[in-house]
């Protein structure tokens, strides 16, 4: 009821803890910023500087439209085009293609090598935070009244508001209503 394109479900069994679960669209974004706020690098100064480069990628619609534009600078050819590896394994080497994605290769393999440094973790933290991130999308009620299954819903709606663009549909005749106010 609160949101048709954003399924809430309630979760009872006998062998679980009851819960409220819903499915969350969280972005790259959304898990770096986790991770820098929750120190999950451990104190890795390189991976935590890759993130922070990543993140000013994700905010800068500049260079994120040259990346885009500069793809298509080679005429019929695709560098995310699926089999290419297979199909010419020498893209790469070949004069005019490179010559014409001379920049897009350069801004890829820029992100490919901070991706790479941002999962390297010894101990797979990039895994566990998403992991983690994910049991966000789950709320316990274990010994849980209304007030705290309230809670637990407002919780997912204002998640759901920020991660999966959702907009609360309150119908015209509906208003809200505030108790002890005497002109509604």
């Amino acid at each position: 009821m609160l949101n048709p394109t954003m399924p809430l479900l309630l979760r009872c069994s006998d062998n679980a803890m009851p819960a409220i679960t819903t499915e969350l669209d969280f972005t790259t974004k959304h898990l770096l910023k986790y991770m820098l706020q929750h120190d999950k690098f451990h104190g890795s100064v390189e991976r935590t500087d890759a993130a922070k480069k990543f993140l000013g990628y994700l905010s800068n619609p500049e260079l994120k439209k040259e990346y885009s534009i500069q793809r298509w600078n080679s005429p019929g050819f695709d560098p995310w085009r699926p089999f290419l590896d297979e199909d010419m394994p020498d893209w790469k080497s070949d004069p005019k293609i490179s010559k014409d994605l001379s920049r897009y290769n350069e801004i890829h393999d820029e992100l490919t090598s901070t991706w790479a440094t941002i999962t390297s973790g010894p101990n797979d933290e990039y895994t566990r935070a998403e992991n983690a991130l994910l049991m966000c999308q789950r709320v316990d009620l274990w010994c849980a009244g209304e007030a705290e299954v309230e809670a637990a819903l407002r919780h997912l709606l204002n998640l759901g508001k920020e991660c999966n663009d959702l907009e609360s549909d309150v119908p015209e005749y509906i208003t809200e209503f505030y108790p002890g106010v005497a002109d509604l």
